[in-house]
């Protein structure tokens, strides 16, 4: 029974916080998935933002010619300005669920440090930065799933086990 007790000098004392050990502190899952949302947000943000946002003109005097000098050869999906504005609309769908996820993975990260199963979220958002940027963003992709490997193999960084080898 845990609960406020008063001590022999008078003052009151809580032994819930000194029986129950303070749940894992999960700050290097959480890091890792912000610098997963950041990443994916630069790179699927920033193709959508511009890509969308230039004119028939402007892409085939500038972004179309560098687009295929990268080996991105849009004109065999016919007209390239629209197979590029495809592409852009499609990374930015990718990039609201994955920064959905990502933030439902930090809200349970927060709200309940010690469930493992807020890895799944973390999995999720790193299976949709995988096949929404079509494999492009795999590096990105891969810190989502190292922040869902960590709540499945790790105790957290406020543990009572710290340096026990069991």
């Amino acid at each position: 029974m845990a609960g406020p007790t008063t001590t022999a000098d008078g003052t009151v004392a809580d032994t819930a916080t000194a029986a129950e050990p303070a749940p894992p502190g999960r700050s290097a899952e959480v890091w890792i998935t912000v610098c997963g949302m950041v990443l994916s947000g630069v790179f699927l943000g920033g193709f959508s933002v511009v890509v969308n946002g230039i004119d028939r003109s402007a892409f085939d005097g500038a972004l179309g010619p560098v687009l295929r000098d990268a080996g991105l050869d849009l004109s065999a999906a016919g007209d390239p300005y629209t197979a590029a504005r495809t592409l852009g609309a499609w990374f930015g769908f990718t990039l609201l669920g994955v920064l959905a996820l990502g933030t439902a993975g930090i809200f349970a990260a927060r709200r309940a440090p010690g469930r493992r199963a807020t890895g799944w979220l973390l999995a999720a958002a790193g299976l949709v930065c995988l096949v929404g940027s079509q494999l492009i963003l795999y590096p990105v992709a891969f810190l989502f799933f190292a922040g869902a490997g960590l709540f499945v193999s790790r105790r957290g960084d406020r543990s009572t086990d710290v340096g026990r080898i069991t």
